[in-house]
């Protein structure tokens, strides 16, 4: 008997472990802030040059195929998968793509805002995947999902916001176009800048650059 509560005891102990609660996991490090923050700081300023930029591209695109132009979504979802794959700590997708946002709006966009519930629902679309796989994988396929997300988010709030009553082509184009958009530039985009980062040493007080670092 005292063998099968030890057995089960260890069990418990080693799921906690792998779970969400884990020690530590919850816990935000002054650091963990810091740079969470330097990285919704600096996506802001990728945020307000494209919402410059993508109005040539957004111009070409829509007679093409309306909601085509959603494929211009990524580099506003970069900074959620971001923010999630350095911190790797609970909420860190939220904050860094909310924080970018409200950052963006304060400083002055075409959207006013609106631009702070874009950036919830995104961020909250890669937080969502990060806590599927309970903050424990942070691969390339777990960072696509994350963009795939976020750009889905995407598509699904501006068809609210921006285009109620549209058709069913122009639903589904842009849907698919933001959620492709999402795992190419957020996703694929968000993994090689912190690969990259992490390879110069500037994420050593992270986990994702220790891990970086052992595989070198």
């Amino acid at each position: 008997m005292h063998t099968s509560v030890r057995a089960s005891e260890t069990n418990a102990d080693s799921t906690q472990s792998r779970g969400l609660g884990r020690p530590g996991l919850w816990r935000w490090r002054v650091v963990d802030i810091v740079v969470a923050s330097v990285i919704a700081v600096a996506c802001a300023g990728v945020f307000l040059l494209w919402d410059i930029v993508h109005v040539g591209p957004s111009a070409l695109l829509t007679p093409l195929l309306p909601g085509l132009q959603e494929l211009l979504a990524g580099p506003w979802l970069l900074a959620g998968v971001l923010g999630g794959l350095i911190i790797r700590k609970p909420g860190a997708a939220l904050y860094t793509e909310l924080v970018a946002a409200v950052i963006e709006s304060l400083v002055g966009n075409q959207w006013g805002p609106l631009t702070i519930v874009s950036g919830l629902v995104q961020g909250l679309g890669a937080e969502l995947v990060f806590l599927i796989f309970l903050y424990a994988s942070w691969r390339l396929p777990v960072a696509l999902l994350a963009g795939a997300a976020a750009g889905l988010a995407c598509g699904i709030n501006d068809l609210i916001l921006w285009y109620p009553g549209s058709g069913t082509l122009f639903i589904t184009v842009a849907l698919i176009s933001a959620t492709v958009s999402g795992l190419i530039v957020a996703g694929l985009g968000g993994w090689l800048i912190t690969r990259g980062l992490a390879a110069t040493g500037a994420l050593s007080r992270f986990a994702s650059g220790r891990s970086a670092a052992a595989r070198v």
